[in-house]
């Protein structure tokens, strides 16, 4: 009996301390998947083993919107995750989420340990940082569109492999040579909407919508209907028509027309790496996004795709001090430099990309270095970033009046005029909901 006693009361005391030194549980809920889920479950063990105050848990919620929703839905309930993985298209959503949202900066200040904004390609931080210049969620998986070309492809057609295209004129003239060459394409392009629309306004310093993109204010309205983007329009209608540019869907779907060698050139996530490398059977090069070398102000900066790290509000100050660790963890120079090289993803901060030069990475892989060029840059009211409430449903809309425009069957006057009519109609339903 005395044994059993002493048993019991030893094993309390164990317990006891062991409570004493508890870790603290971070939940975080995210949208990785496959070797991007082996990647970010490899960060948290990291993390995890590099310290004993605080355990993160990674949980696999789903795609990027059935995350988000999930993680709002949560908080409504009283039980949301300490962090959440966002697509850039929901900053807007999260944003004015009242009351949800613990903003990073505030949250890293309070807590004694300063996450700063300037750390952050220009670019990064821009978009996902408040008028006032401060951080609202982390910066992680940041990507942005490219262009890349079939080496191969230029050699046939008798065009100079090492000099890429670099204006829409060029890209023009060396569709035309593709096709004569035997191409079935010679241009097509993924992400319609980000890209063409989006991502074209912000590398011709160009609005998108009023009030600064969305950055000023609930009352933001597209202006895609302006003379710039009739023009671009206009002009990818008319390589539609010669044949020298293929329309192939919606999303990442036109990828396919590109590794296959059926298209000569492509714009795409700087993303799409990785890929073209293990299913395109050909050399191909990377280089910065096509413009229009009459516009002022053109090349200024592309825009990025990717998603960031969101933290709810309403959390434990340790769970605070946990989650800046474990951003600063992450975003440290050596598992920026290793996170960017192994996924495609940019080195979301300056310390990341200047480590990853000085390893060599970029002489051994040429073009990798371009999508960074691309984003560290000074941004401008009109190129960093979009902040519209409803972007994935306005993305739709275009998408769907493009494909109208590239098919002939309206005009680029009129598909331009139907996107920004049906478009801000929901941003006239997103401002008043969250009044």
């Amino acid at each position: 009996m005395r044994a059993k006693l002493f048993a019991l009361s030893l094993a309390g005391v164990i317990a006891g301390m062991g409570s004493a030194h508890a870790a603290t549980d971070i939940n975080f809920w995210h949208s990785m998947q496959g070797a991007l889920g082996e990647r970010v479950n490899g960060l948290v063990n990291e993390f995890n083993k590099s310290q004993s105050d605080y355990v993160v848990h990674a949980i696999y919620k789903g795609a990027y919107g059935e995350s988000m929703n999930a993680g709002i839905a949560a908080f409504r309930a009283g039980n949301a995750p300490d962090i959440l993985q966002v697509f850039e298209v929901g900053t807007a959503t999260m944003m004015y989420a009242k009351g949800a949202v613990q903003p990073i900066q505030e949250m890293s200040e309070k807590v004694g340990d300063p996450i700063n904004p300037a750390d952050f390609l220009g670019a990064v931080a821009s978009y996902y940082s408040s008028s006032d210049g401060k951080l609202v969620s982390m910066p992680f998986n940041s990507s942005t569109p490219v262009f890349y070309y079939n080496k191969d492809a230029f050699k046939k057609a008798g065009l100079d492999p090492e000099h890429p295209p670099k204006t829409w004129k060029d890209v023009a003239e060396a569709g035309k040579k593709l096709r004569a060459a035997g191409m079935e394409c010679g241009y097509t392009t993924s992400w319609p909407s980000w890209i063409q629309l989006e991502t074209f306004g912000a590398w011709h310093n160009t609005p998108y919508a009023s009030k600064d993109n969305g950055f000023g204010g609930l009352d933001a309205r597209l202006e895609i209907n302006k003379p710039l983007f009739v023009r671009h329009m206009t002009f990818l209608a008319d390589m539609s028509k010669e044949g020298t540019f293929t329309y192939g869907g919606r999303g990442d779907a036109s990828g396919a027309l590109f590794t296959s060698g059926k298209c000569g050139m492509f714009t795409g996530s700087s993303g799409n790496r990785a890929n073209i490398i293990k299913t395109g059977g050909f050399e191909f090069g990377t280089s910065s996004l096509p413009y229009y070398d009459d516009v002022k102000g053109a090349p200024q900066n592309s825009i990025i795709g990717g998603a960031s790290l969101w933290v709810f509000a309403k959390k434990t100050p340790e769970v605070y001090k946990g989650v800046t660790k474990f951003f600063k963890f992450i975003s440290s120079p050596e598992k920026a430099a290793e996170w960017h090289q192994g996924t495609g993803y940019v080195p979301v901060t300056k310390a990341g990309f200047e480590l990853t030069k000085k390893s060599g990475f970029y002489d051994k892989n040429p073009g990798t270095d371009v999508a960074v060029k691309q984003l560290d840059a000074t941004t401008t009211e009109n190129s960093r970033g979009i902040r519209l409430g409803y972007l994935p449903q306005i993305r739709d809309i275009e998408d769907g009046e493009m494909e109208q425009i590239f098919a002939g069957k309206v005009t680029p006057e009129a598909g331009l005029e139907n996107m920004v009519k049906r478009g801000n109609e929901l941003l006239v339903r997103f401002e008043k909901s969250v009044k």
